[in-house]
């Protein structure tokens, strides 16, 4: 049994993200609604993924397009307004994604009571977003001094639009990484937001870890999440819960109670 049961509430768990709207000072963001919509269409987006039967939600600022990789101060402080906001209505448990800054995910998940965060923590990749170098070790202690060491961390080992720098395989990323960082769980992602998971690399990083949990981080559907979650210890789902499936719309209440309903009925069948 892994750390899911516990934090989560079950294995093989689905974490739900509720995607943010463009924030103040994104290129995308729209001045005339102003936050107040940005904290509605979050606020409708919770409440359908709920009603569904989610394990959890994330909350990232998914509409920050393009990401930085050092996130400004007004957008750390937007998605502090809007989970703050919504705190009242959040009956699962939640983490945060400060897209992609692992300091900042930490400093939300501190000021939110967020339990965990996935991040690229690791690693160097090229990528459409420039380079993208990390530093875990001044990532970790930085957790340490918000006394945030109850959070988990949820590693993006194969993030999307990237590649790692170096002809390195799945397996040896995974088994080095566990190894050198000890994280509580590894992402492995597709192409884009909504892009089908390699399963082939998924389970090659399953095999790598062991009883390190492993996440399918992009592109489970309906008539995926029964294969996926036979290799993988849970999913990452955002797009497939969408109107249409299509990533810039709104939660979709019946499509969530559709796929939970397989998933639901998968666990079952297998014991958990």
């Amino acid at each position: 049994m892994s750390w899911l049961k516990e934090v989560i509430g079950t294995e093989k768990a689905i974490i739900a993200m509720c995607h943010l709207q463009a924030l103040p000072g994104d290129s995308g963001y729209d001045v005339s609604k102003g936050m107040k919509h940005v904290v509605e269409a979050a606020k409708q987006d919770l409440l359908a993924l709920q009603e569904g039967g989610v394990d959890a939600v994330m909350f990232s600022n998914e509409f920050s397009l393009p990401y930085l990789t050092d996130v400004r101060k007004e957008t750390l402080a937007a998605m502090g307004r809007v989970i703050g906001e919504l705190l009242p209505l959040i009956k699962v448990p939640f983490g945060v994604n400060v897209l992609w800054d692992g300091k900042a995910s930490l400093d939300l998940a501190a000021a939110t009571g967020a339990l965990f965060v996935r991040e690229i923590f690791s690693g160097v990749y090229g990528s459409d977003f420039g380079l993208w170098n990390t530093n875990f070790g001044e990532t970790v202690r930085h957790q340490k001094e918000i006394d945030a060491q109850h959070v988990k961390l949820l590693f993006n080992i194969y993030p999307e639009a990237s590649a790692y720098l170096g002809a390195r395989s799945i397996e040896d990323i995974a088994k080095t990484t566990v190894f050198n960082c000890k994280p509580d769980a590894l992402c492995v992602s597709g192409l884009t937001a909504g892009a089908p998971t390699d399963t082939s690399l998924l389970k090659k990083a399953k095999e790598a870890v062991g009883d390190t949990v492993v996440f399918a981080n992009t592109g489970s559907r309906e008539n995926t999440i029964e294969h996926i979650l036979s290799i993988a210890d849970g999913a990452v789902v955002g797009t497939t819960f969408k109107r249409d499936g299509v990533f810039e719309n709104e939660v979709d209440v019946n499509r969530v109670k559709s796929f939970m309903k397989i998933v639901k009925e998968f666990r079952q069948k297998a014991g958990y």
